[in-house]
């Protein structure tokens, strides 16, 4: 069955490849309605056949009931430990590879109409491909090195996806920003990965968890993969390029949020799980970044403006819930929180670009009263919204439960302030998702949105039909999946974080109703600015690092200017003088040579007569 991993990874990478070289072969009589054609068959159709393997993988993996399936394709020798490149399909695995797969195939198909009107969609489409290929590698990798080599393509992919549209300044930037950040944490993850392997004798993900290592030797090599986690799944202090990364394509958002970048953070501490359980210390740092980060996050997307801020904080703080599972000691409840997440979040994000689509603008200012004409998406909307604030029968009332209850039966010295946080957070939860809705379809269209050009019923643009089929179609598993979990729930703990997340909801829709044209965030009072500027940590990271950078790179741009070119130039000058003295003494002039010979043989002469 190893073979169905193998063709879920290649047969995306293989569209990549035929979309980029597909769109770079001259084709004079080919219409550019028949190229944009041929590219979305290279774009959907390996997917879909991977989507099919994987579903087809994970059916065997739990109608079978093996622990899992492994193979080598080849050994390569470096001299010291050996790099096994292989496969492995576990539960986990097999899990994971479904989400990915059926969110990057309606990420693809929904793309098809999103970007119907752009010139460089082929390109687009191989990106996502291309994404999609790592982040399997990431799933199914038996070995840590072929598994960083995922990792680091997908950090590849999702800088030229976020800056897809460079040509406007902010995204180029917010691209490069995304790039920087976590190769910031993948220094650390590649010399966790080089401390984990070297200690064990062996790079094999089996290898390393059986190997009996010494505690500090783990609590070394899990502090610096978290670093890594950190970065991929955009937590605390290593968060910030999230939000900006908001200025690429919304399908690209949905993907990141979803199924890719973000989730695989969290999928390789529960891959590596039982080297963390062995490393408390680790684990104790994590359940604190996760406290800080799900309720400064939950904060944040509470006074954003931005339709896609509001979910890209909400993504922050729903990986920092799964992260506090793994804290907590609960692999299971963080997983079915990922999957779960996975769906709704994918919803959220595709039903965000119907509505920027329609309102044209990303700004909830702009909108309101769309549900009359969006009623699809608004109902699919309400479901990824009573999912997010874990609202029954959603899918999220059911994994964030399994998140508290784990967190609640957990014990350690930040227990109480990880639980404390947990329940608040779920309370803003409820808010900024009551919030989101409100001011999006209900009330009336306020003063100062954007027009539009074009009658397609209401003035605007009309939706694709293949931006609603992938939205329909993920209100299935985001409205049923957490159903998987029903007879692990605990009812008491069910009920507490329902109450809250009905609380928080209540008090925005309260603000809401007694003045619909008021933004309900106003409830922050004076530290409202705090949380939309996310409490100033861009600005302090600009102050502590970007400038002192800067400033260190303009001295090292003049001093290799005054002294490397300096230098150069110099010896180039001192040439130039010294040949110009040579050339006065060769002119041409034969009665010059002549004199200076015989005034050479006088002073010879002279010098041995006196010296004689």
């Amino acid at each position: 069955m190893i073979v169905l991993a193998v063709l879920a990874i290649l047969l995306p990478f293989a569209g990549a490849a035929a979309g980029l070289l597909g769109s770079r072969i001259p084709r004079r009589r080919t219409p550019v309605c028949t190229a944009r054609r041929r590219a979305a068959w290279f774009a959907v159709l390996p997917v879909a056949i991977s989507a099919v393997a994987a579903v087809w993988l994970a059916a065997w993996q739990a109608i079978s009931g093996e622990t899992g399936a492994a193979g080598t394709l080849a050994d390569i020798e470096t001299g010291s430990v050996p790099i096994s490149v292989g496969l492995q399909v576990g539960e986990l695995s097999a899990l994971t590879g479904v989400l990915v797969t059926v969110v990057a195939l309606a990420v693809q198909v929904y793309s098809v109409g999103y970007m119907r009107d752009e010139p460089r969609y082929p390109s687009y489409s191989s990106f996502i491909s291309l994404f999609t290929s790592a982040m399997l590698l990431v799933v199914y990798a038996g070995d840590l090195i072929v598994l960083y080599v995922g990792w680091e393509i997908m950090g590849l992919c999702s800088y030229l996806l976020i800056g897809h549209w460079w040509e406007d300044r902010a995204n180029s930037r917010a691209a490069v920003k995304a790039f920087l950040v976590t190769r910031l944490g993948d220094v650390g993850f590649l010399f966790g990965i080089f401390t984990l392997g070297l200690s064990a004798g062996s790079f094999r993900i089996d290898d390393v968890l059986a190997a009996d290592l010494p505690k500090g030797t783990l609590v070394a090599a899990t502090l610096l993969l978290l670093a890594g986690v950190a970065g991929k799944s955009a937590q605390v202090p290593l968060h910030t390029w999230l939000p900006d990364a908001m200025a690429g394509p919304t399908p690209i958002s949905a993907l990141i949020h979803a199924a890719t970048m973000v989730a695989a953070g969290i999928f390789v501490v529960a891959r590596l799980y039982p080297a963390f359980l062995a490393a408390q210390p680790t684990l104790d740092v994590l359940g604190v970044l996760a406290a800080v980060g799900m309720l400064g996050a939950a904060l944040a997307a509470l006074a954003q403006d931005d339709l896609k801020r509001v979910l890209a904080y909400s993504t922050i703080s729903q990986l920092a819930l799964m992260a506090a599972a793994l804290a907590a000691g609960s692999e299971h409840a963080a997983i079915f929180h990922l999957v779960t997440h996975g769906a709704f979040k994918a919803l959220l994000f595709l039903c965000a670009g119907v509505v920027i689509h329609h309102a044209g603008s990303n700004l909830m200012s702009h909108m309101g009263g769309l549900r009359t004409p969006l009623p699809v998406t608004f109902w699919a909307m309400t479901i990824g919204f009573a999912a997010l604030a874990g609202l029954p029968p959603a899918s999220g009332f059911f994994s964030k439960d399994a998140v508290i209850a784990a967190i609640e039966r957990s014990h350690g010295p930040a227990q109480l302030f990880l639980y404390g946080c947990a329940l608040v957070t779920v309370g803003v939860t409820g808010a900024y998702s009551a919030r989101a809705w409100l001011r999006t379809f209900f009330g009336s269209r306020r003063v100062g949105a954007p027009s539009h050009a074009g009658d397609h019923g209401h003035g605007r643009p009309a939706v694709p039909r293949s931006m609603l089929w992938p939205v329909v179609l993920l209100a299935v598993p985001a409205l049923l999946l957490g159903f998987a979990g029903v007879r692990e729930l605990d009812w008491e703990s069910a009920a507490i974080s329902v109450v809250i997340a009905l609380l928080g909801a209540g008090v925005v829709y309260a603000l809401w109703r007694s003045s619909p044209e008021q933004d309900p965030a106003r409830m922050l009072g004076p530290f409202r600015v705090p949380c939309e500027r996310a409490f100033y940590l861009d600005a302090v990271y600009d102050r502590l690092v970007v400038r002192p950078v800067l400033r260190l790179a303009r001295g090292v741009v003049r001093a290799d200017d005054r002294v490397v070119d300096g230098a150069v130039r110099g010896s180039g000058r001192a040439a130039v003088g010294l040949s110009g003295l040579l050339r006065l003494a060769q002119n041409g002039n034969a009665q010059l040579y002549v004199t200076g010979l015989l005034a050479g043989v006088l002073l010879i002469a002279v010098g041995v007569v006196v010296l004689g």
